[in-house]
């Protein structure tokens, strides 16, 4: 299909309407023949690199990961895509394995994925060697490096490609590479000159927070409950705790299910089906043990135990929200964790291998001490660059915070650690602050130091969080190490012999403020959000795949949004490609428009060529702007129908746009009776919802659909009205314009 774009299969196959950051510079690399290193966060659209070129290529395309789950996933989606797609690997029987064999040499199957054990596998490579590839593609690239956090012995067979399928490209693709593992993965793949491309490692819609480990199982109900239903991973560091976690949760009301290696093999695949099928919504698993679960909708990502190195919690974090939607990430830190992964490193027996899994792990600590955005110092470690004052989606940056005068703690603090030696760490300074009559202090005299117990008066966690306030202030300097000892700096010196004051910043304490972010998330009805929930559940169901594989929650967000009512405007949303609108489209239009039908809802204008514009058009049609200088002249909405020929429906569905888009109406000639008018806006409030329905059954018969219509638009124009849903768990509070957009 020489003639075809890859913007035009991108639409067709996949359903977008344009291509994510890198994508398409990557796809052209890659379909001139160039070998390719792609470095992309999870959820960035790394699949879709090799997917596409698969498509445009002539041949077909391997795919090697170490994930037997993503795998089917992968496929799984593929082929409601309408592509042709196969996995061989362990989970296959033989007679399965002949069967996408025989697929692939008779050219019936486009990407083949495999797991890198089977290029160990007597006569495998005789196979691969008889099938006509056109691409390579290596996923989970850093697998391949012992300097990466993954490393896998069977990734080092990769190299053979080189012999076995010598002219053909290959791209190699990781979520998770420091310079040191990119370089290692160019060299053992024996990537020929390849092109780099480098995307920006920050996911703007998951937010990141570290708690403190005090009352964390109340606390993460807490997490639990703001996500009701919602795909959760909660992390552990060892199989015993994940079992004892899942029952203590699922006593709770919050079903869970436990997953680590030392399950049998067909447990672990029971408790990943029902996780990906939306059986059982929140999983407990092991820091250890990668999941491999392409799974787009998880909205939160809880770590109870401190994870190895920043790399793993990158990846582990980055398994929330890959479908572009906010999601929260939390941590919960103490220090006893801390001695838990070192008495596992102190057991390793190689020199270098245990120096940087103690580095790893300095750095892991760095991240939860750090008083300074968190994204920031992510993506620092990852050599990217971020110099915005807030990101708005950590819990520094989010938690409200006040000034104080810091210049006295500062003086004790850096004054503490002049005076032990400069040669401990931030726990062993606030102990000799405080006057902690602990062995170490003791045995060492620090308890007869002019420091000792001279701010008795505040807390432990106050005084630590000033320590990494002066080393964000580069007064202090943590030392690299076993165990970061803590440094006065020059500067830190020279505030010192100057006397200065000094300001900083603390959170509020009577802010109790959580880490998330706005966002430019559709105000869509969550009512039908539900309805097509469940249509989508069945199926799924009656498919045997994962509901994500039907549509993901970004596309039923927009069709509960804009109510598609025609073929037309249903392909116009994300995710729906030519396969999908020919076998999916009829049913779920049939759920879209019963719905609208029963509420009194108008089809919004769905944006044609921009896959993430959020809102409708603000610059609507000569149609929209007729219908609004008829209006203006204080005719009837009766009368501009008339006048254009068209029913009152529509003429209504204009001025609903038209405020929509912020235009500015005068209602106030097609408005009932003042006293009706108070009595559907005090519905709607007492009510909490936009839609016409409800309001209508409260009210009776003797208020028509069109009037609540009409005092529905006017209250969207009230910016200042507050709705309160008060009654049972709802939320209360609101912008009444906010509540109502959605109807």
């Amino acid at each position: 299909m020489p003639q075809t774009t890859p913007l035009d299969l991108l639409k067709t196959y996949f359903g977008y309407d344009r291509f994510l950051p890198l994508q398409k510079e990557i796809i052209a690399n890659v379909l001139d023949g160039r070998e390719t290193l792609v470095l992309m966060p999870t959820g960035g659209g790394k699949s879709l690199c090799y997917q596409l070129p698969a498509l445009h290529l002539d041949g077909l395309t391997l795919v090697v990961s170490p994930l037997i789950a993503l795998m089917k996933d992968q496929v799984d989606g593929l082929r409601a895509n309408g592509i042709e797609a196969d996995f061989i690997n362990s989970s296959l029987s033989q007679s399965e394995v002949s069967e996408v064999r025989a697929r692939s040499l008779n050219g019936k199957t486009k990407i083949l994925y495999l797991a890198p054990e089977r290029l160990a596998v007597s006569g495998f490579r005789h196979f691969l060697s008889n099938l006509n590839v056109s691409l390579i593609a290596v996923d989970e690239a850093h697998c391949i490096s012992e300097w990466g956090h993954d490393f896998r012995p069977d990734y080092r067979n990769l190299k053979s490609f080189r012999t076995l399928l010598p002219g053909v490209p290959m791209i190699a693709l990781t979520a998770t590479a420091t310079e040191k593992v990119r370089q290692d993965i160019v060299e053992q793949l024996g990537l020929r000159q390849p092109e780099t491309f480098l995307a920006s490692f920050d996911r703007p819609n998951l937010s990141y927070a570290v708690r403190p480990k005090m009352r964390s199982f109340d606390a993460l109900l807490d997490l639990l409950e703001t996500h009701k239903g919602e795909p959760a991973i909660v992390y552990r560091f060892s199989r015993k705790d994940t079992e004892s976690l899942a029952a203590n949760l699922s006593t709770e009301g919050f079903p869970a299910l436990p997953y680590h290696a030392g399950l049998d093999s067909s447990v672990r695949r029971t408790t990943q089906e029902r996780f990906i099928n939306d059986e059982v919504p929140v999983i407990i698993a092991t820091i250890a043990f990668g999941m491999g679960i392409d799974k787009p909708d998880i909205r939160l990502v809880v770590h109870f135990d401190l994870p190895k190195s920043i790399e793993g919690y990158f990846q582990e974090t980055g398994r929330a929200g890959r479908d572009g939607l906010p999601a929260e990430c939390v941590l919960f830190f103490s220090h006893h964790d801390r001695m838990n992964q070192e008495f596992f490193i102190k057991k390793i027996e190689d020199g270098q291998e245990r120096e940087t899994a103690g580095r790893k792990l300095d750095q892991m600590i760095e991240f939860c001490e750090v008083r300074t955005c968190r994204r920031r110092y992510l993506l620092g470690y990852f050599g990217e660059s971020w110099d915005k004052e807030s990101c708005g989606g950590c819990d520094i940056c989010l938690t409200v915070r006040e000034e104080f005068d810091a210049t006295q703690i500062a003086q004790k603090v850096l004054s503490a650690v002049i005076r032990t030696g400069q040669r401990f760490g931030s726990k062993h300074v606030t102990d000799v602050l405080r006057g902690a009559n602990t062995k170490k202090v003791r045995e060492l005299g620090h308890d007869r130091l002019s420091v000792y117990g001279i701010v008795r008066d505040l807390g432990v966690e106050e005084i630590r969080h000033t320590i990494g306030l002066l080393v964000g202030k580069d007064l202090l300097a943590k030392e690299a190490g076993d165990y970061p000892t803590l440094a006065v700096t020059s500067e830190g010196r020279n505030f010192l012999n100057r006397r200065e004051n000094l300001t900083l910043t603390r959170p509020k304490p009577e802010v109790d403020g959580s880490a998330g972010r706005d966002s430019d998330q559709l105000d869509y009805d969550r009512a039908l959000f539900e309805q097509l929930r469940t249509l989508r559940k069945e199926i799924a169901d009656t498919r045997g795949v994962p509901p994500f594989v039907v549509f993901g929650d970004v596309s039923l967000q927009q069709m509960a949004y804009y109510f598609p009512q025609s073929n037309e405007s249903f392909s116009r949303i994300s995710g729906v490609g030519t396969t999908k609108l020919q076998e999916f489209g009829d049913s779920f239009l049939r759920v879209v428009r019963d719905y609208a039908h029963k509420n009194g809802l108008a089809e919004r204008s769905a944006p044609v060529s921009r896959r993430e514009r959020r809102r409708p058009a603000r610059n609507l049609g000569a149609t929209y702007h007729e219908t609004k200088r008829l209006f203006e002249q204080q005719r009837s909405i009766a009368d501009v129908a008339d006048l254009r020929g068209l029913n009152w429906g529509t003429i209504a569905s204009h001025l609903e746009q038209l405020v929509e888009a912020g235009e500015t109406l005068d209602l106030s000639h097609v408005l009932p009776s003042p006293d009706r008018v108070s009595a559907i806006e005090a519905a709607f409030k007492s009510t909490g919802s936009g839609l016409l329905s409800p309001i209508r059954e409260l009210l009776g018969d003797g208020y028509s659909y069109e009037e609540l219509r009409l005092v529905r638009m006017h209250l969207r124009q009230s910016d200042g009205e507050r709705l309160s849903t008060r009654p049972g768990n709802q939320r209360v509070g609101g912008d009444l314009y906010g509540e109502l957009r959605r109807a």
